[in-house]
Order: C-alpha cells, then structure tokens, then sequence
C-alpha cells in the first residue's frame, strides 16, 4: 500500500484524517503515532499493533503490542487507572512486589524486559555498585523487589558480584600490582548490571 492508500484507509474506516506525508514519517521513524492512531494503522493494514513496534522497549510499547488500554492493564495489575497512567507517561513504575509480578506476567516480561520498561535500568545498576563495594547481604531484599527473582537466586549473584569486585581490587594493594589491576575493577562496576544478569543466568 502506497501512503496515500493507508492514509485514505485511516480517514475511511477509522474518521482520522492523517495525510500521505504523516504516513510516510511514521514509516521512517521521523514521529510517532499516538495510541489511537497506531491502533487504527494496524486495522487498515491488518496487522497485530505488535508486529508495528520493532522492538517494545517502554510500558506503553509493551502495553499496546498486547494490545491492552492503560485501563485494562491497570486493573489487571491492582493499579489505579490515573496511577498507572502518569507511571507510564513518566516512564517510572513504582508498583509494589505483588504489582510489578502482575505486570511482568500480563506484558509477558521477562526480569530483564521488565527493567527496562519500568526505567529501571540505572536504580538497579547503581544498587548492584553498593552491593559489589559494600556488604551485599543488605541489598538481597531490595534487589528482590526490583527483579522478580528467587530469593536464593538474587542471593547467589550478589555474592558473586561482591566476591568477584573484591578479588580485583585485593590485586591493586599487593605488593608490585599495577594499576591496571584498579582499572579492572573500576571496569567490572560499569559493566555490573552485565555481570549480575550473567550470573543469574539471563
């Protein structure tokens, strides 16, 4: 279909008058269609809203590839629709446990999936830093709240992190190191979130 076919397709089956030239911005990524307007896209060329969004990386993306209004998800998810709304506008989830396991089952979300989507990325890494640097038994349960993992699991990767940080720093102090061996450990703290996910093996 040519521009001018999807654009003659939205306005006769869905009312929306959207011209060839929006048509062809949306195919080259240029802009973005609403919500609305990507579900009628869809419609006119028979296609699922998911198979539209290259790769769902936010909530919204996520939401509408399931194709779910931010109501229906909300109440899937135990949030109230205003909440859930400004959440995803801000791109911040702040549900609880309970919620955030609901969102990640109804979104079909795996843990790393599920980071990324509720802008968690930075808050986990900067939380695996402290456990790494510091005593990592004091992040287990936060780091549980954040990534629906076993307990055991989260437990098992900390450690790992900390043991492993601490082993290239303890190089630098011994006698004739070179700083190199600092620089490792300056290194395995910007790739932390790599290396947690490594060791939960995902």
């Amino acid at each position: 279909m040519a521009p001018g076919h999807v654009a003659y397709g939205l306005r006769a089956q869905y009312g929306m008058f959207v011209n060839p030239d929006t048509v062809v911005a949306w195919e080259r990524g240029r802009i973005l269609p609403t919500e609305q307007e990507l579900t009628a896209l869809a419609g006119v060329l028979w296609c699922a809203p998911s198979e539209l969004i290259a790769a769902a990386t936010t909530l919204r993306e996520h939401r509408l590839a399931r194709a779910l209004s931010a109501e229906e998800l909300a109440r899937r998810v135990g949030v109230a629709a205003h909440v859930y709304q400004r959440m995803e506008d801000e791109g911040r989830w702040r549900g609880n446990e309970r919620q955030t396991a609901a969102l990640a089952e109804v979104l079909g979300l795996g843990p790393r999936a599920l980071i990324t989507a509720t802008g968690g990325d930075e808050s986990l890494a900067e939380l695996l830093r402290d456990a790494a640097t510091t005593r990592w038994q004091a992040y287990v349960k936060p780091a549980v709240k954040m990534v629906p993992l076993p307990k055991r699991t989260v437990e098992s990767a900390l450690q790992q992190l900390h043991t492993d940080y601490h082993a290239r720093m303890a190089a630098t102090s011994s006698w004739g190191a070179s700083g190199a061996t600092g620089d490792e450990g300056r290194a395995y703290l910007e790739e932390i979130t790599g290396h947690f996910w490594a060791a939960v093996g995902l």
